[in-house]
């Protein structure tokens, strides 16, 4: 039986990570998911705003990550929307990760989920917390990018 293509990519994104964090490097990782998490998110029941990654025994685990089950999951499945869900990365990568966030004030962030050749891959970045001031000034940056986007809009009417 031939695999259809993915109609969309992206699953879900972290949209509050880039206003609450700079980001260092970006990477890629599998996921550990049970069969009715994959029907969820081929459904978009997902969210990842208060999502964050830990290191425990040299192993990566997400938490926070919610994703709803269906309303027909199976009977004799017990869904938990809210589970640690595990990583999958070569050591050696993890353990690059496991020095840097060891540092002063870097730490792990879920980015989005996406497909790949019909897996589900989580996009996971090295960051470090905004301050106050930072975040105002993304605030300031993004008012600006739509005052000019109204002004050409109208200039075009």
């Amino acid at each position: 039986m031939a695999k259809k293509p993915e109609t969309s990519s992206r699953i879900a994104d972290n949209k509050k990570a880039a206003y609450n964090y700079f980001f260092e490097e970006k990477f890629e990782a599998g996921m550990v998911l049970q069969g009715w998490e994959v029907k969820a998110l081929r459904e978009g029941k997902v969210q990842l705003t208060d999502g964050y990654v830990v290191v425990k025994n040299g192993e990566l685990f997400v938490i926070g990550c919610q994703i709803n089950p269906l309303k027909t999951a199976s009977t004799h499945v017990n869904p938990d929307a809210v589970r640690t869900k595990k990583l999958l990365m070569h050591k050696d990568e993890i353990r690059r990760l496991v020095g840097k966030v060891e540092q002063k004030g870097y730490t792990l962030v879920p980015l989005n989920l996406h497909w790949k050749e019909g897996k589900v891959k989580c996009e996971i970045a090295l960051a470090k917390g905004k301050a106050e001031h930072d975040k105002r000034s993304t605030i300031k940056e993004r008012e600006g990018k739509r005052e000019v986007e109204r002004a050409m809009k109208s200039r075009s009417r």
